[in-house]
């Protein structure tokens, strides 16, 4: 169950139990920045895309809220993405990071989404609220990297389909009350790679307020 408090007409506070979590790949408009994503997983031995988007089916049982994320060795990184909740009857807009095995990966996509937990923040807007700026909306992360903490991704959601497409793209009009869906992120400044930290914040520059979290990576040992 996630705690959340949710920033509509008025402010609540609300328990939330999820069914279904579905992230969203590939998903910029710009195809050029788009290539650029899918040459930086390639990089790092990622297979290219059958089709884009795609979308992953992945347990809920992953979406945390936590602070420490315990991954199973060194080749996992965070990546920032809004974050759609279907919550009762409305559409809320959160900040979460797709936490990816890096070398599963380069084995399966669908699998590597699934060895990690998702964090996500504990306040949401409500959609209708910034629907209508999306493109304004700038995601940002930062990752603290042999001691120095750096800007690990910078980008306005203008680069990004806006949810409805993605919802249509999915096969559906609206996400059923109890799914989430990540709705994908902006490529790495300086390359994919891990960290022992992660800051992810949503920026909504027209109504002036941020959407905001970090958790600690540590590590486990791989042991034969």
């Amino acid at each position: 169950m996630l705690k959340f408090v949710c920033h509509g007409a008025l402010e609540t506070t609300r328990e939330c139990i999820f069914d279904a979590l579905i992230v969203a790949g590939w998903t910029g408009r710009d195809t050029a920045a788009l290539e650029h994503h899918i040459e930086e997983l390639a990089k790092i031995g990622v297979p290219r895309p059958s089709s884009v988007p795609v979308f992953y089916r992945t347990s809920v049982n992953g979406l945390t809220q936590t602070a420490r994320l315990d991954v199973l060795g060194p080749d996992t990184s965070g990546e920032v993405e809004p974050v759609l909740f279907a919550i009762g009857d409305d559409m809320w807009l959160g900040v979460g990071s797709d936490h990816t095995d890096r070398k599963a990966e380069t084995m399966g996509i669908a699998l590597s989404k699934q060895l990690c937990g998702k964090p996500v923040g504990r306040e949401l807007w409500l959609y209708a609220d910034v629907a209508g700026h999306w493109d304004k909306l700038v995601i940002r992360s930062w990752a603290t990297i042999d001691g120095n903490r750096v800007l690990y991704q910078e980008g306005a959601l203008a680069a990004m389909r806006r949810p409805e497409e993605l919802l249509e793209l999915y096969g559906s009009t609206r996400l059923a009350p109890g799914a989430a869906m990540f709705c994908g992120t902006v490529g790495a400044i300086g390359g994919i790679r891990p960290a022992a930290r992660f800051e992810m914040e949503l920026e909504d520059p027209v109504l002036r307020r941020r959407l905001a979290h970090a958790y600690e990576i540590v590590t486990l040992p791989v042991i034969a």
